[in-house]
């Protein structure tokens, strides 16, 4: 394994009873990236996580983190790793540094220095002090997010972040983990089920149904390999149209006016826009109508359930 792959695993599975939650499941994540783990509901991206976190044991299969193999180091390939699972509990009725401070035990002491750092990184050093039942759910799973730092981790790995944030909520949190990626160079694994917010976040991405993978790469050329329709302004429209109808990967879909909407390749849209300047037609605009929800869909939809 090269060293810039953090974390992999090789045939994973998981078993309960005579279902299988997770099969034959091949990831790689590489250092530096924000990777974006999806899939619906019951897909198993969460008895994955538990998985890599060594919460509970696969059935077959193995992890590696930083080309170290989890079931017989457990705990020098955990050190390195930083988790955060649905929903941060603490202890209410003390303050969010005393609850850092407890966390920080646990893991075999961390200074206080290291304590007020997290929270400074977090956006909390004001409310340290305060009570934890007084913090909005926001702030409950940015501290979350502090005490998965507390160890100063290399991999981060997150389950549901932004679960139960109203919309200021998600974003101080998406604003957060983009921070954490950029200023110290922290591997994310981010496990969502808000497609938005992985497609403005992710570098690469990963989508499992049913347990089992159905694709995995960079989140722009995954979506510049599906078909879109793209909105197209250009003068004159008619000598538009003549330059579309000879190309046979762009098929127009409508018309208003000098509006064009065009069907094509999203690798493919850079070609026909060359083509269209050759012929000395005006482009002003040039707008892809693509989105990770609608790829995850014709993905995910339709799709029978592992035995």
């Amino acid at each position: 394994m090269t060293e810039d792959v953090v974390m992999r695993t090789k045939g994973l599975g998981k078993r309960f009873g005579n279902r299988w939650a997770v099969r034959n499941l091949d990831l790689s994540i590489t250092r530096g990236d924000i990777f974006g783990f999806l899939g619906p509901n019951g897909a198993g991206k969460s008895t994955t996580i538990r998985m890599l976190l060594s919460l509970i044991a696969p059935s077959e299969g193995e992890v590696e983190l930083f080309g170290i193999p989890l079931r017989r180091r457990r705990a020098s390939a955990l050190a390195r790793v930083g988790g955060f699972v649905e929903r941060a509990d603490f202890y209410l009725h003390l303050s969010g540094r005393r609850n850092l401070r407890i966390v920080g035990d646990l893991i075999g002491g961390v200074a206080s220095a290291a304590v007020d750092e997290v929270l400074e990184t977090v956006g909390l050093a004001a409310r340290a002090g305060d009570r934890v039942k007084s913090y909005s759910q926001g702030m409950k799973q940015r501290l979350g997010l502090a005490a998965a730092l507390l160890g100063n981790p290399e991999l981060l790995i997150l389950d549901e972040p932004t679960t139960g944030l109203d919309p200021l909520g998600i974003k101080e949190v998406r604003d957060l983990i983009s921070r954490l990626a950029q200023e110290r160079n922290i591997t994310i694994f981010l496990s969502s089920h808000l497609l938005a917010e992985i497609e403005q976040l992710a570098t690469s991405m990963a989508i499992i149904n049913n347990g089992t993978l159905v694709v995995q790469g960079q989140v722009r050329k995954l979506l510049d390999t599906q078909e879109i329709s793209i909105r197209l302004s250009a003068t004159p429209v008619d000598q538009a149209l003549a330059v579309l109808s000879r190309l046979p990967y762009a098929a127009l879909e409508s018309r208003e006016g000098e509006i064009l909407r065009v069907g094509i390749s999203g690798e493919r849209i850079s070609e026909m826009n060359a083509e269209l300047v050759h012929a000395g037609v005006a482009v002003h605009a040039l707008v892809p109508q693509r989105s990770l929800e609608e790829y995850f869909l014709s993905l995910t939809e339709g799709m029978s359930e592992i035995r």
